[in-house]
């Protein structure tokens, strides 16, 4: 059986939810299945079930499959850094901090990596379904693409195109990446996916026509728009999510600075009817809401100082609701932050935090990466850790009158959660599947 790369046409084309759709399809039809995604670049990582770090993406197509999480099924992470930088991470630890420029010249170094994660999950899975990154044909970086052409060539993939109709243009984002592919690579397409698609799907069938009769690509199916609020990977999550909540919900604000992290630490807020919950991307009024949130941050400072810069932090030292921390969000309480080893900062730096809590933050070069089960604001959680900065008198959470704050994550995933997520999860793949040809599909993995 082969394995499979689902490449986009554009990004954002919906790659990561088709990627866990078919690989669940497949699942389903009674074969061992795991995803895989060679590099992502994402500030939103989980631990695994080895305690490294990867991507939530793959996580949660993981966690889709009910299949153990590893380095393995996205070996290389880029996380934001200073200015042009990037924390790499590799087989779920942290190597260094590397210029991009200077990661695209190194390269070639990375794909061991990248063919040992793949090696291992093709010699214990019937089949890998690959997420693609991007677009599969930007021309001057093909040559530097480790998740599109490498893994399509030296695997030799079937390869399902997804194309986003939302964004318009979608006849000549098919026809233009299907014509730019490598011969080779273009031989192994099975079909394309037509995704996003708003209204009646009949209105498409003229378009199906096209694909088909003038392109010559199959047109493996046409998907419809569902809003489907998990597995929370980009800032493009905050703005596609769908709330439901009753009149006379708890009010809950999020603050959303430039480099917040850890997005699906709210989708269990956002699945609760009792729960109206906003980002807040600007300097608004924060008196109206119930409780506010300091989401996760990938730089503290950074973040923290956007937080002096459009008023806000005055607001939060001034507020009287609940306010709450976590990860990121949980240091910019302390008195200070101190990164005497410049490890967000371009140099050793201390910054004063909103001074709820009483000490410092110091940041050390070994980052914590761990994932455990803990007993916070009297519930048991199964939650992780992954930061640099650490508290002697507060190492894991504080409480005192409207102040919490915490290291960890999953603060509000419970059991309710988890059945509602299985439930969503069920009926978005059935709905998909009925849109899809898998006979073609899974005939085509044995050719």
């Amino acid at each position: 059986m082969y394995n499979i790369s689902i490449l986009g046409t554009s990004s954002d084309a919906g790659k990561s939810t088709i990627t866990f759709v078919i690989a669940k399809i497949i699942q389903d039809l009674g074969y061992s299945v795991a995803p895989f995604k060679a590099q992502n670049v994402s500030n939103n990582a989980k631990v695994a079930d080895d305690n490294s770090e990867i991507s939530i993406a793959q996580y949660f197509q993981a966690e889709v499959l009910n299949i153990p999480t590893s380095y393995h099924i996205n070996p290389i992470l880029l996380k934001s850094g200073q200015k042009s930088s990037a924390s790499l991470i590799v087989n779920g630890k942290t190597v260094t901090t590397k210029d991009v420029r200077e990661y695209y010249r190194d390269l070639d170094m990375l794909k061991p990596a990248v063919k040992e994660a793949f090696e291992y999950l093709d010699n214990r899975y019937d089949c890998v379904v690959c997420e693609g990154a991007g677009s599969p044909v930007e021309l001057n970086l093909m040559d530097k693409d480790l998740s599109n052409i490498y893994i399509a060539t030296e695997f030799n993939t079937k390869i399902i195109l997804v194309a986003d109709i939302e964004k318009g243009g979608v006849f000549a984002s098919i026809w233009g990446v299907y014509n730019l592919l490598p011969k080779q690579l273009r031989d192994n397409v099975i079909g394309v996916i037509v995704n996003k698609f708003r209204g009646d799907l009949t209105l498409f069938d003229e378009g199906i026509r096209i694909i088909e009769e003038e392109f010559k690509i199959p047109v493996l199916g046409v998907l419809p728009y569902i809003p489907f609020n998990l597995g929370f990977e980009d800032s493009q999550s905050l703005i596609n999510y769908k709330q439901k909540s009753n009149l006379n919900a708890k009010r809950v604000g999020v603050i959303a600075y430039p480099t917040m992290s850890n997005y699906n630490d709210f989708e269990a807020l956002i699945a609760n009817p009792n729960i109206s919950l906003e980002f807040i991307h600007n300097n608004i009024n924060l008196a109206s809401f119930d409780q506010i949130i300091l989401a996760g941050s990938k730089l503290v400072i950074k973040d923290l100082k956007w937080l002096k810069e459009i008023g806000l932090f005055e607001q939060l030292k001034s507020l009287d609701i609940e306010i709450l921390g976590i990860c990121g969000g949980y240091q910019m309480m302390f008195k200070q932050i101190i990164d005497q080893d410049a490890i967000e900062a371009e140099q050793p730096t201390t910054i004063d935090g909103l001074g709820f809590i009483d000490d410092n933050i110091i940041f050390k070069r070994d980052k914590i990466v761990k994932r455990g089960e803990y007993h916070l604001f009297g519930k048991d959680i199964k939650g992780f850790e992954i930061h640099h900065g650490i508290s002697k008198k507060y190492p894991l959470f504080y409480e005192k009158k409207s102040i919490k704050g915490t290291f960890v994550h999953g603060l509000f995933d419970d059991k309710e959660f988890e059945q509602y997520k299985l439930k969503t999860i069920d009926k978005f793949v059935e709905t998909m599947k009925s849109k899809l040809d898998i006979d073609g599909i899974i005939n085509s993995l044995y050719i």
